[in-house]
């Protein structure tokens, strides 16, 4: 093959792969198209297209730090991850969800103050070690249902370190960063053995009480 076609190859390559869009730029395009009148969660799915999983875990897991929320951050979390693994195309929650209206003075708000700590992130976060983005979506939604049973496991701040490791796979997720993904899934087979450990010495110390 003649190098003026290897080129030519390339080129079409190119032009048929769109780089990457970093996701605070994504955010930023929200604001150019929210209605004035507001916006709906159903509408910011739709305009977010494959980032929506990403975004949507990023959420849950900064709602699922704060205390008393585990429970319903769990619940939650089972929604987007199944329909990972049936690698849907963007999340469906409950018509009442979806159909949630709020100003769009508030989704300014919010953008506002989460790009700059996005920006700062994707200086580090960016995108390597590419994989089949369906492959990826199905062991990201896997891992993300496991980890959300740790949840509802009864233990004080147990919460913490699983919210922080879906924060870092879904930033990994956003930025098509492979390296970030290995390391964030390490880290959640690292949470899930010790919290497995923990629950068995509970269950174990429960056990010596009793019999």
């Amino acid at each position: 093959m003649s190098p003026h076609r290897n080129g030519r190859s390339d080129a079409v390559m190119t032009s048929v792969l769109p780089p990457h869009v970093p996701t605070s730029e994504v955010l930023r395009g929200l604001l150019a198209e929210a209605p004035a009148e507001g916006v709906t969660f159903g509408w910011l799915l739709d305009r977010l297209h494959k980032r929506s999983f990403g975004v949507v875990l990023l959420l849950l897991a900064l709602i699922g730090l704060t205390p008393g929320t585990s429970p319903v951050v769990g619940l939650l979390l089972t929604i987007p991850a199944l329909q990972m693994i049936l690698a849907r195309e963007t999340p469906a929650f409950p018509r009442t969800i979806m159909s949630r209206r709020f100003s769009t003075q508030r989704l300014v708000r919010m953008v506002d103050r989460t790009v700059p700590v996005l920006r700062r992130m994707e200086t580090v976060i960016r995108p390597r070690w590419k994989l089949p983005f369906e492959t990826t979506t199905r062991v990201v939604g896997l891992v993300v249902l496991v980890l959300a049973g740790v949840f509802f496991v009864p233990i004080p701040l147990s919460n913490v370190v699983p919210a922080v490791t879906i924060m870092l796979i879904a930033l990994a997720y956003l930025e098509e960063d492979g390296v970030l993904l290995a390391v964030s899934l390490a880290m959640a087979a690292a949470v899930l053995i010790a919290t497995a450990i923990t629950v068995w010495q509970s269950v174990e110390a429960v056990r010596s009480m009793f019999f």
